[in-house]
């Protein structure tokens, strides 16, 4: 009988204890001083976020350069990144062997030259029939073809800019042996004065694209796509807005994508071909609620803000639609007008009481680009 009264006494001390406890927790917790904390008033914005998609950078011009005849790289007149004019010669070729032929082939001209003034004047005679002068005319035509052929050989080893621009790689040395069926090409040239920027949106993102621009026709939309953003590989803003210029007109069958492509002006020669960056398409959401990135928490993979009510925190959960710059769009959960934590939130708990100091938005963010209009 001793046991069990003594059994059922613990339990109770236990409870007892634990809500002596909670008690005191409470207690300790209303007794310590409001703090201040920053609180923001939640408001309707017009904000302009962006969708970010790789790209690739490529000249306006971009020509490949290969040798038109076979043979060993003599000189290599260039270097990589050199600015050329179209004509300008880039790489000679061995030409030995050519010119060899060209003198035999000099030789055959001259042969049949002769061959066709020593027939003339015996066919002005009627000495023999003008048949064999016809003939000896067609063998020197013949020799002359052969001759230019092999002459033009010996122009095209000297290789030569196909338009004005900047050297790429230099893939064959001197002493290499090349030809036109090589797969690589000896260089390329660009012309980068402008650039064109290629990125790929997935179905789903051009549909909803295509359906928020402006517009009636395809023309319409196309002329008016706002302006785009370029980050570099650095992280930074390129300078110089760009527009798209045309749209893919299929889906690729192995990656479900739609291709883009945006000019870019390039005078100052930051961007190359072969370059990487990062497109960012604008997009505009207008009045929609908006709360500093930083005045949210997750539990259990959802997010929460601290709402303020007569001064006391409760944590309410909201749904985010968007981010961008610091700040979330928020699709559900909060309501024009209410008053949130706005910094702090790893110091406080529900049911804490606080001192409320309004602030506005723009200085929680901090942004160093502006995104309300």
């Amino acid at each position: 009988m001793k046991k069990n009264t003594f059994s059922i006494l613990i339990p109770c001390a236990l409870v007892f204890a634990l809500f002596s406890c909670g008690d005191k927790q409470e207690a300790q917790q209303q007794a310590r001083p409001a703090m201040p904390y920053p609180v923001i008033e939640v408001s309707k914005q017009t904000v302009t976020t962006h969708d970010n998609f790789p790209a690739s950078i490529e000249g306006e011009v971009n020509s490949e350069v290969r040798p038109k005849i076979s043979g060993y790289i003599k000189e290599v007149l260039v270097h990589e990144g050199q600015a050329v004019k179209q004509g300008q010669s880039l790489f000679r070729l061995e030409t030995q062997s050519l010119s060899q032929d060209a003198q035999a082939a000099k030789a055959s001209v001259n042969a049949a030259q002769v061959e066709v003034n020593k027939l003339k004047p015996l066919v002005d005679k009627n000495i023999i029939s003008s048949v064999q002068l016809e003939t000896a005319n067609a063998k020197l035509l013949q020799a002359q073809s052969a001759y230019n052929s092999i002459g033009a050989n010996i122009d095209y080893a000297n290789v030569k800019s196909p338009v004005d621009g900047f050297v790429g790689s230099i893939n064959f040395r001197k002493g290499s042996l090349v030809s036109s069926q090589d797969p690589m090409p000896l260089t390329s040239v660009s012309s980068i004065d402008n650039v064109y920027a290629y990125f790929s949106m997935n179905e789903k993102a051009f549909i909803s694209f295509i359906a928020d621009a402006k517009g009636e026709t395809s023309k319409e939309k196309l002329e008016q796509f706002p302006d785009l953003k370029l980050e570099l590989a650095n992280g930074k803003l390129y300078e110089k807005s760009g527009k798209i210029e045309t749209i893919a007109g299929d889906i690729n069958a192995q990656t479900g994508t739609i291709t883009f492509r945006a000019k870019f002006d390039n005078k100052g020669g930051v961007l190359r071909n072969g370059s990487s960056g990062t497109i960012l398409v604008p997009k505009t959401y207008e009045n929609v609620l908006v709360i500093p990135a930083e005045s949210t928490f997750e539990r259990q993979g959802k997010s929460f803000v601290y709402e303020v009510l007569n001064d006391s925190l409760a944590a309410k959960p909201v749904t985010i639609l968007k981010s961008s710059n610091r700040i979330y769009i928020i699709e559900d959960g909060l309501k024009d007008g209410e008053i949130i934590l706005a910094k702090g939130l790893n110091k406080v708990s529900p049911g804490m009481k606080i001192k409320p100091m309004k602030k506005p938005l723009d200085s929680i963010i901090n942004s160093f680009e502006t995104v309300f209009k």
